[in-house]
């Protein structure tokens, strides 16, 4: 039988989030690109939560706007309920949230691909990676390898210069409700059984990971009465730095909030023997962040209730979401757990809730771009990087999409470090700490948050989105206009000066603020916490109306000035560490005085720089500072025989 062959740039597989974003990069970079899908309706699926964003995934979010994305622009058409989270908090940890349409969101985002330029759908389960060894492989400790295509389960084979993997929960997948066992991935999809074995071949370590999510209720019988209903923002702020503030002001659907209760858990401690957690029938290890309700009534004993939200699925259907109360337990033990939470009395189940495992990789054999480190051209983006949520992974697909595009167009890579996004530190943590769990992203895993705010994220990136070519002309343009106004209006307020008049000291007194001893400029008087920049309006004659993006950070800025240089400067010795790079054929058997544990993490994880090196559990500063000495005499000795060369 003739073999069916193509010869396209890349191959993505899977169309999750993670997907999604690197097939669109790609495509958008003018590079022939296929995303490969069990199934075309999982393209962009929410599985579990119906929602976008939230603490730190805003910022990944907005992160992933500013350089090029399509996340932030998607659920701006499709959001139901909108909110920014921590608002009574420093700007820091400020963050978007919100509900979404799920079927709309997956909906659009298929538009999207089907419409997209130089990118084709191809619903068909991809079941091996080609690949040849490189000439070179036998100098190396682990041989190399390049990437040469996929084949696809009916035979077809797809010639290619890069593949990139954003699997999800697909492989090898399994739900698991108590006692029943179903061999399918999320929702009910077809799992993907094949491609395991191929990566297995080609020397990949995997392994097994799980997740859960609730059971979805059918709306109409639940008693909303007895819960605290939760609405969103007055005024809605967009996810994308694109869309106009003014299209997304709309009407919003409510959100529920009711409580578990002793009765709750007397129920779940009745039923743990069932639960497959707990009796030992689930191999993979779950998310320490988003544990299960079984997880949190035997991991916190001593609390009396657990919050549960009841978040609608759409506009066009009666699906709520129970939020905060996933699990494994057996149908009959959720139905009885489920109706002792106040106003879920006669509750009628649509889908039960369930755990999933799947096939992972350890993301420390990734190189900061996603590309592995002995696969020439093989990237990996997502929940088959070991990580959890859909912003992680759509972060994670974008970088992997935009550095297997720098590759195939010979130019240089896009590496975003700690000290300039969630994105960098969500990555730096990946590859360079043995994630045991699924890898959830926080606010406090990131050391620099003051200068990595969710307000910002267009001034910190969309200058790199335009470099790799995401970004148009007009959006750069806008950003230099932008830039250029906050500069100077900071520098207006800093030389705009008030004297101790009769009409500031009245001013004062009525913002309940101190009196003026001497003259103080506009920005001194922002600085202090019951004032603000709009509230000085009054007595600042000469302002101008600018957008409310603007002013948002003027005042950051300003009232914020003294701990941003500090971090400014802390970023500055950060950078220094960074710049310090270790050659990949490095001997770390040949550094004396290097800690055997220190070899071998070092020889393991083969970092691409003191910085990174010295972030990897087991790597003590007495093992950096080896390192530094080592490679001050080893770029020496280069130089040396560089010169001998020439001579």
């Amino acid at each position: 039988m003739p073999e069916v062959r193509e010869i396209v740039d890349v191959c993505v597989i899977g169309a999750g989030h993670a997907g999604c974003e690197a097939a669109l990069a790609c495509a958008r970079l003018g590079l022939e690109t296929v995303i490969f899908t069990v199934s075309v309706d999982s393209i962009a699926l929410m599985p579990c939560n119906p929602n976008i964003g939230g603490s730190s995934k805003g910022h990944l979010v907005r992160e992933l706007d500013a350089l090029g994305g399509e996340m932030g622009k998607n659920i701006d058409k499709t959001f139901i309920q909108s909110k920014m989270l921590n608002a009574s908090k420093g700007p820091a940890v400020h963050s978007l949230r919100a509900q979404a349409d799920k079927a709309d969101y997956s909906r659009e985002m298929r538009k999207v691909l089907e419409n997209q330029e130089h990118l084709s759908i191809r619903q068909i389960e991809v079941c091996s990676i080609l690949w040849e060894e490189l000439p070179d492989s036998s100098k190396a400790e682990q041989s190399l390898k390049k990437i040469t295509g996929i084949r696809t389960f009916t035979g077809t084979v797809y010639e290619c210069k890069a593949v990139i993997l954003c699997t999800g929960t697909y492989l090898r997948a399994r739900c698991l409700c108590g006692e029943s066992i179903t061999y399918t991935g999320p929702n009910g999809l077809q799992a993907a059984n094949h491609l395991t074995d191929s990566l297995k071949e080609m020397g990949i370590e995997l392994r097994r990971f799980k997740t859960g999510t609730p059971a979805r209720m059918d709306g109409r019988s639940l008693d909303y009465s007895k819960m605290e209903e939760q609405f969103g923002d007055e005024r809605i702020v967009p996810f994308s730095f694109s869309t106009d503030p003014d299209s997304v002001q709309k009407d919003q659907v409510s959100c529920f909030l009711t409580y578990t209760n002793e009765r709750t858990h007397d129920i779940i401690r009745a039923n743990l023997d069932r639960s497959p957690i707990y009796a030992g029938i689930i191999e993979g290890t779950g998310p320490r962040y988003c544990p299960s309700i079984e997880d949190k009534v035997v991991k916190f004993a001593e609390k009396e209730r657990h919050q549960v939200f009841i978040e609608p699925e759409g506009l066009h259907t009666n699906e709520m979401y129970i939020s905060g109360m996933s699990s494994s337990l057996p149908e009959d033990v959720q139905l009885a757990m489920y109706r002792t939470v106040p106003g879920l009395e006669n509750c009628k189940i649509v889908k039960n809730a369930y755990a999933i495992e799947y096939d992972c990789i350890n993301a420390r054999q990734l190189y900061p771009t996603l590309e592995f480190k002995a696969v020439k051209g093989l990237f990996s983006a997502g929940q088959f990087n070991g990580s959890s949520g859909y912003e992680e992974a759509a972060a994670q697909g974008l970088i992997a999409g935009i550095n297997a595009a720098m590759q195939i167009l010979g130019k240089e890579p896009l590496i975003l470090d700690r000290s300039e996004s969630y994105i960098g530190v969500l990555i730096d943590d990946l590859v360079t700490k043995d994630n045991r769990e699924p890898y959830r992203m926080m606010t406090s895993r990131a050391e620099y948050r003051l200068l990595l705010r969710q307000d910002n994220a267009d001034l910190r990136l969309r200058k790199k989105g335009y470099q790799v070519g995401l970004i148009d002309e007009k959006q750069y343009r806008e950003l230099l206009e932008k830039e250029k106004t906050i500069g100077e209006e900071i520098d207006r307020l800093k030389n705009t000066f008030v004297g101790a008049s009769r009409e500031i000291q009245d001013f004062l007194e009525a913002k309940g603020s101190s009196a003026l001893k001497t003259a103080a400029s506009l920005a001194e008087l922002i600085c202090r916490p019951e004032l603000s920049y709009k509230s000085l309006a009054e007595i600042d004659r000469n302002r101008k109306a600018l957008p409310e993006a603007v002013i948002e950070q003027v005042e950051i800025e300003i009232k914020y000035e003294g701990y941003i240089a500090r971090q400014l400067r802390q970023v500055e010795q950060f950078k220094k560490m960074e710049k310090k790079r270790i050659p990949f054929n490095i001997n770390y058997d040949e550094i004396p005085s290097l800690r055997i544990e220190a070899r071998q993490k070092l020889k393991l994880y083969r970092p691409v720089s003191i910085g990174q090196a010295s972030r990897i559990s087991g790597v003590s500063p007495a093992d950096v500072s080896m390192l530094l000495v080592y490679l001050e005499h080893y770029g020496q000795s280069k130089k040396g025989e560089e010169q001998s060369e020439k001579l």
